[in-house]
């Protein structure tokens, strides 16, 4: 007769699961996380490390590889063994625009080639045009990077959290670089966008880690918004005063770069949050005083870090007004409150004990122009006798001279346009070149523009060092023609839609990323109007990863912690 089998002799003979080691934890964690974990990264590399380069990827041409674009090629290896492994999706609400966009350029470079003729079948031209197409994918893989990779909210507080430490180093950088000599690494000309090491003077603008004032202008458009809308929304006290402290550390930094274009661009996001934020109050006398109370405190705040630290924004701002009759007082009355402002400030430093730092040796001035001299190349050089207002030393052109069979090197004095004496050199430089040219561009095909990187051209042969149009609107139009205007900013358009959904949404964080977006897209595009912003490679790596950092909260589900109530969320938002 056959034995009986007991409950526990049943369950000894049943295989016992072995737990996971520890690496196959680590290994499951990575495989769910890796691409969150290299979004972060990212979101932290780009803006932090300056613009040194790695390799040329055309020769003589200022765009070239950098370490950033390795780490984004790794990124976007493991972004497509997870899409094939079906652990991600590529849908998205940008994902046919994108495409569109994508399609339109790469027609744009085909009519260039073979219908127009401004970019010649040679590999250099077409892979100089190329080379734009790949770099705006670049940017808006970002974008797919981050929507694809956030699955949590919190996951999105430590995206929040990063953007706050990102811009509290950027900005602790531009300290160094004001008063302590930190290195600069520019990419305003083509030699200095080899990595040449330099240090700013007292009046040269701070640009941190980033390859020029504007670039970093730019870059606090998208992120201090963002800042602000929290610190309006938070309640928790230690979370409100470090946003407070790192926005008003960016707003220095945006002041002592010195670039009136995002500077004006951040006032007008920032009074867009104010209003934004202060039209969440129930009534109207709560969002009428809301938004006077906020309005005051901010304007009070910016007016006197402009008093303190904005001497050269100062002066640039003075130099519009240049042609007024009054203009010569005003300078006079300039000059000489900022004089009695350097003295107090002088004064305190020594009852501080704050002492002036020698320059680092074997060094070279930002803007020291003899020590630049052997250097830089003859469009690289400034001024001379009569100059315009915003430039500030004599320094000849130098010229080549054949004569007798030998050619020298002599000094020539500059002339100026009509506009640069009027407008000063940096606006007679959009006026004169840049923006006529584009419209030439556009005028070419205007359906498909003259292609990539063919706007600065005198010639289909000529190979120009650098590319810029300094007004994006101008640029994408001359490029792309009205289909490449249509398709490109027609994603922006759709970002403010989806962004504007979720201004007043009752989850608070939602709420907060929709509104700081929003503003700062504003901004953005207000920036634009003077400085190709879409088209710079860290501003765009940041835009369009904030843009996939929002839409991916957007389409968070929603679980039981995000829906307490209004009271709670608030004590809860950042933690």
């Amino acid at each position: 007769m056959p034995k009986k089998t007991t409950k526990t002799q049943s369950k000894k003979s049943q295989p016992q699961k072995t737990q996971p080691s520890f690496f196959k934890k680590i290994l499951s964690w990575l495989d769910d996380n890796l691409l969150f974990v290299l979004s972060t990264l990212l979101l932290i590399f780009i803006p932090l490390y300056p613009k040194i380069p790695l390799f040329d990827i055309l020769p003589g041409y200022i765009v070239r590889v950098r370490f950033e674009d390795a780490l984004i090629a790794l990124a976007g290896l493991v972004w497509i063994v997870q899409l094939w492994r079906k652990k991600i999706t590529w849908k998205s609400p940008l994902f046919r625009l994108i495409g569109t966009y994508t399609l339109v350029g790469f027609l744009s470079i085909l009519s260039a080639i073979f219908i127009i003729h401004t970019v010649p079948l040679e590999l250099l031209h077409v892979g100089k045009s190329a080379l734009h197409l790949f770099r705006y994918i670049e940017y808006f893989f970002l974008f797919m990077m981050m929507y694809s990779s956030l699955k949590t909210l919190d996951q999105a507080k430590i995206i929040l959290w990063t953007l706050v430490l990102t811009v509290l180093a950027v900005s602790f950088y531009g300290l160094g670089q004001k008063y302590w000599y930190w290195p600069v690494y520019s990419t305003m000309n083509r030699e200095f966008s080899k990595g040449m090491r330099l240090y700013l003077t007292e009046h040269a603008r701070v640009q941190s880690t980033f390859g020029g004032h504007y670039d970093l202008g730019a870059y606090l458009v998208i992120v201090l918004p963002i800042l602000l809308t929290f610190f309006y929304k938070i309640k928790t006290k230690w979370q409100k005063r470090l946003i407070y402290f790192v926005h008003v550390f960016g707003l220095w930094l945006l002041i002592v770069s010195a670039s009136r274009a995002p500077f004006i661009a951040y006032s007008a996001a920032a009074l867009l949050v104010i209003a934004l934020v202060s039209w969440q109050a129930p009534n109207w006398s709560q969002r009428l005083w809301g938004f006077l109370k906020r309005s005051l405190s901010f304007g009070l705040l910016f007016g006197v870090l402009l008093i303190i630290f904005g001497a050269d924004i100062n002066e640039r701002f003075i130099q519009v007004v240049e042609n007024h009759p009054q203009y010569p007082q005003v300078v006079e009355t300039y000059h000489y409150w900022n004089a009695q402002r350097k003295i107090a400030r002088d004064w305190l430093y020594v009852q501080i004990g704050i002492r002036e730092i020698e320059p680092p040796a074997n060094s070279i001035a930002f803007d020291n122009s003899s020590e630049l001299e052997p250097v830089l190349t003859p469009t690289d050089q400034l001024p001379t006798t009569q100059r315009p207002s915003d430039v500030y030393k004599d320094i000849p052109d130098l010229v080549s001279v054949t004569k007798d069979g030998k050619t020298t090197i002599v000094e020539k004095d500059r002339t100026w346009s009509d506009n640069a004496l009027k407008y000063g050199l940096s606006v007679a430089i959009r006026l004169d070149t840049l923006w006529p040219n584009a419209i030439k561009g556009f005028t070419r095909n205007p359906l498909l523009g003259s292609g990539y990187a063919t706007l600065n051209k005198e010639g289909a042969y000529q190979f120009t060092e650098a590319d810029s149009t300094d007004n994006n609107y101008l640029r994408v139009l001359g490029e792309t023609g009205l289909l490449g205007f249509v398709t490109f900013y027609g994603i922006i358009f759709l970002v403010l839609k989806q962004t504007s959904r979720y201004l007043f949404d009752q989850n608070l964080f939602k709420a907060g990323i929709a509104i700081g977006v929003f503003a700062g897209s504003i901004g953005l595009l207000i920036n634009a109007t003077y400085i190709d912003v879409f088209a710079a490679s860290k501003v765009a790596f940041t835009y369009w990863a904030v843009v996939g950092f929002a839409l991916a909260v957007f389409s968070l589900k929603k679980s039981t912690k995000t829906t307490q109530k209004s009271s709670s969320a608030k004590q809860t938002l950042l933690t």
